[in-house]
């Protein structure tokens, strides 16, 4: 874990921008402060003003995922996880955006409950990734995010610009 990461968030995990380009895939990383707020997450992908497709891949403490993909009308938005949203104000904020309520759930109970996906499965379809493949990985509750990243990654072919810039972070 790059010690810039911690110093500036208070999870662990990544926040990377992931660009479509003519030659191929750009992966690079995001601010850390684009783990905690999901308006700095995507501030951080609309500066990048790439000529191609931009999300966001955002790994939350190796708990959850969230896809952020910003639109002209606004984000196209993917939470792994909506049980999240009773620890973690981005998954809040996720769930906000998408107008669905935080679980009640009492924080002790959390992990007692089987997590669930909310937003849109085929955020990623017009890149390769088809909704039914997305929630496969995303129903794949025995591995942690970062691995069902990875899935995603390599499924759309950007695992290994997605591993160097993570091995560069200190992953």
């Amino acid at each position: 874990m790059g010690t810039a990461q911690a110093q500036d968030s208070e999870y662990d995990g990544y926040a990377v921008a992931v660009v479509r380009e003519d030659a191929g895939w750009k992966v690079s990383v995001l601010a850390p402060s684009a783990l905690d707020s999901l308006e700095d997450a995507e501030l951080q992908l609309r500066e990048l003003r790439a000529s191609g497709a931009v999300f966001g891949l955002l790994d939350v403490d190796d708990e959850f995922f969230v896809v952020v993909r910003p639109t002209p009308t606004g984000p196209r938005l993917l939470l792994s996880d909506a049980t999240a949203a009773v620890d973690y104000d981005i998954a809040a904020d996720v769930l906000d955006r998408l107008h669905v309520e935080v679980p009640d759930l009492d924080p002790d109970d959390v992990d007692e409950v089987d997590p669930w996906e909310e937003g849109d499965l085929g955020l990623l379809a017009d890149l390769g990734l088809p909704d039914g493949v997305m929630s496969i990985i995303v129903g794949d509750t025995d591995l942690y995010a970062d691995e069902q990243l990875g899935m995603i990654a390599a499924r759309l072919g950007f695992a290994d610009e997605l591993t160097e810039v993570l091995d560069d972070l200190g992953d």
